[in-house]
């Protein structure tokens, strides 16, 4: 029997390059709700988006828990950004996914529709079985806890070690590691000994052959 059944992959900064230029567009979209929705000055909107992100994960769980934002608005303001001109079909990445034998998901702290636009852009819709999105994760964000066990749920997984969870951000990959995925960081940064490591995500399967073998 194949050792891992189930892959769980996050979506920005991990299916694609960080030099993609979307996390900045986001982040741009991010400064500009605070400042102009919640009427904060800049330097001020800066401070606070930063504090949100280190210590819960996101903003919008910050702006919920201070200010009691708009859901669904933050989420349309933050997500309307040119995707379509910031990334394209990824005929490799394709080809990869496409080689994994085992349900392969999107976790992501963001929303549905930003996620199916990302999995068009880059022409690999038709090779993810499931999307868990904030709004199916009940907004408990990555990285809490609560996350990773909703996920874990949502996609019938009853022992973690035989899920593989690759993500963009050792914070990330820090929860599922003590609950004994098997973690996989991806992009330049070094990872410590916890944690397996590609440059790119299309190097996956080439670091991890199981995923491909049906028995």
């Amino acid at each position: 029997m194949p050792r891992f059944r189930q892959l769980l992959l996050d979506l920005d900064d991990t299916l694609y390059p960080s030099t993609s230029g979307v996390w900045d567009v986001v982040r741009d979209r991010i400064q500009a709700y605070i400042e102009s929705r919640l009427s904060i000055p800049p330097e001020q909107a800066t401070r606070l988006r930063e504090r949100y992100l280190k210590q819960f994960g996101t903003t919008l769980t910050g702006l919920q828990e201070e200010y009691s934002v708009d859901v669904d608005d933050y989420l349309e303001y933050v997500h309307d950004v040119p995707l379509e001109k910031l990334l394209s079909p990824d005929p490799m990445l394709k080809s990869m996914l496409k080689s994994i034998k085992i349900p392969r998901s999107i976790f992501t702290n963001a929303y549905l529709p930003h996620a199916l636009r990302v999995l068009e852009c880059l022409g690999v819709q038709d090779e993810i079985d499931q999307v868990i999105d904030i709004y199916a994760l009940g907004f408990q964000n990555k990285p809490r806890l609560e996350a990773y066990h909703l996920a874990l749920k949502l996609i019938s997984a009853e022992d973690p070690s035989e899920v593989v969870f690759v993500d963009d951000r050792m914070t990330n990959l820090e929860p599922a590691a003590s609950l004994k995925m098997t973690t996989v960081l991806v992009g330049p940064t070094q990872p410590n000994n916890a944690h397996l490591h590609i440059e790119r995500i299309h190097d996956l399967t080439a670091l991890l052959p199981e995923l491909g073998r049906t028995a």
